[in-house]
């Protein structure tokens, strides 16, 4: 069993292609990539993370068409976490999980992980090299040393493990922030 982290679909919304620049012809081609995408990695007995963003636009609020997305999804078991874009309608599918906030074991300690849609400046057992997975910020920023940005437009529009993730955070800068908060701490 894997788990894998994405987030920020936007599915059904027109306005995100121009938005963020993705490369689809209209948010039919980019549902169908994206769902193909997952396909393509996620396994029947994976987990699926999709930290935020499920869809927007007029299609959110279609039951049936959320519904229809949702019937695609790979994988054993599918969590929400809650995105600033996911309606009630998104909200009552049936998700095995939905939340503001997770911590997930996952990497080769089984160290708790938080998941959130928005990036933080410090979570549970950060000063232990605890990772922060969030999306909200589409292209705009990949995150920091020890916050991760795991959003669709930043990954190739597919879904990543968590040893990915490991290895995009240690390529990146520490957050100028982090000593503010943490000052204590042995850094990320």
């Amino acid at each position: 069993m894997t788990n894998w982290y994405t987030a920020d679909f936007h599915f059904g919304h027109e306005n995100i292609i121009r938005f963020c620049d993705r490369p689809f012809r209209d948010s039919g081609h980019m549902d169908t990539v994206l769902i193909e995408n997952l396909w393509s990695r996620v396994g029947s007995m994976d987990d699926l993370w999709i930290v935020g963003d499920f869809a927007f636009g007029p299609k959110a609020k279609d039951a049936p068409y959320l519904e229809s997305l949702f019937g695609q999804l790979p994988g054993a078991r599918k969590h929400l976490i809650i995105g600033n874009h996911d309606l009630q309608p998104t909200l009552d599918l049936p998700w095995d999980s939905v939340s503001h906030l997770a911590e997930v074991r996952d990497g080769p300690k089984k160290r708790a992980q938080t998941l959130c849609h928005y990036p933080m400046i410090t979570w549970n057992r950060a000063r232990r090299g605890a990772l922060q997975i969030f999306g909200h910020v589409h292209n705009n920023w990949l995150g920091s040393r020890n916050s991760v940005n795991v959003g669709v437009d930043v990954w190739d529009f597919k879904p990543m493990r968590f040893e990915d993730i490991e290895r995009r955070a240690r390529s990146l800068p520490v957050n100028k922030h982090w000593v503010d908060v943490e000052h204590n701490a042995r850094g990320p």
